[in-house]
């Protein structure tokens, strides 16, 4: 396969190729971008299984695509027994897997394995999960990133600071913990890359972020959850804008190692797919060397 150094300017989803045959795995597809990519992805012929915390909104989604092309299964990345379950039961092969579900600025909480809530979720349940079907995953992961990455701040972090800050331990803040979950799925892709050529995976992992998309990862009653809704509003492009770049990373053919996609427009908040560039922390090889030591620990997972 060549290697592509560009993507065709004003890409779309009508610029998916026939994906018949094709099967693809999506984290929190029943809302948002990854509703709107499965959408496209059924649309151009592949089977899609999404994944759901509620069978109801499952359900409701799989009735509204196309029953004959996607169908959903349980999954509750905040929860590793949910996770492991999910692993043991997906039995079938899959062409690309999609790491798409998230939360964003959350109040501290825990997930059920004591982990902070947006680190557990956005990252290490995610982790386990590509970790426990990687044999099953043929050809490619995507993993949905953020512009917030760039505010994460954790230039010579030590192992145990990454482990602490994984666990909700220290002061906390909101933004400040989703950027660093959001540079995390960074930091995981380049060294699933590095570690998939070392060791033979035959596996591509690529990178996206949707730019300034309105999805309901913004709710809540919070003074900040309110203006963040009417920037939504007046600002963001669409769930299925910003599902561009997850589209073009999951399907453009020949993307190079690692490869990052965002929107090409204004500082990169709306637009149709580039390749971009992602903060120089998150091309960090001894700092992703000790996240995927530390998640490993975490999790359980280890990937030999």
């Amino acid at each position: 396969m060549s290697i592509v150094t560009t993507i065709p300017r004003g890409w779309n989803a009508s610029d998916i190729g026939d994906l018949t045959g094709k099967s693809f795995l999506i984290t929190g597809g029943t809302s948002g971008i990854g509703k709107e990519a499965a959408l496209e992805l059924a649309r151009a012929g592949a089977h899609v299984t999404i994944t759901a915390r509620d069978a109801a909104k499952g359900s409701a989604v799989v009735a509204e695509i196309a029953k004959e092309r996607v169908d959903f299964k349980l999954l509750d990345l905040a929860d590793l027994a949910s996770v492991k379950k999910f692993a043991k039961e997906f039995t079938k092969p899959v062409d690309v897997l999609i790491l798409n579900a998230g939360v964003m600025a959350t109040p501290f909480s825990l997930t059920k394995d004591g982990f902070e809530m947006q680190m557990g979720t956005n990252h290490l349940g995610h982790f386990a999960l590509t970790g426990l079907l990687r044999e099953k995953v043929s050809e490619r992961i995507v993993a949905v990133s953020s512009q917030m990455h760039r505010a994460a701040r954790i230039s010579g972090i030590s192992s145990d600071e990454l482990r602490n800050r994984s666990r909700g331990i220290g002061a906390y803040n909101p933004w400040s913990a989703y950027a660093l979950s959001k540079l995390a799925n960074l930091l995981f892709i380049h060294e699933f890359e590095r570690r998939s050529n070392r060791n033979g995976w035959n596996i591509e992992a690529v990178a996206a972020h949707p730019g300034y998309a309105a999805t309901n990862l913004i709710s809540g009653a919070s003074v900040q959850d309110r203006a963040g809704a009417l920037a939504n509003a007046l600002f963001a492009q669409s769930a299925g804008r910003g599902a561009l770049p997850t589209l073009c990373a999951a399907t453009f053919p020949g993307l190079y190692g690692a490869s990052y996609i965002g929107p090409d427009g204004f500082m990169e908040m709306r637009g149709n797919p580039k390749l971009t560039r992602a903060a120089a922390i998150a091309y960090d090889q001894q700092i992703a060397a000790q996240l995927w030591s530390v998640s490993e620990e975490l999790t359980g997972v280890t990937w030999g």
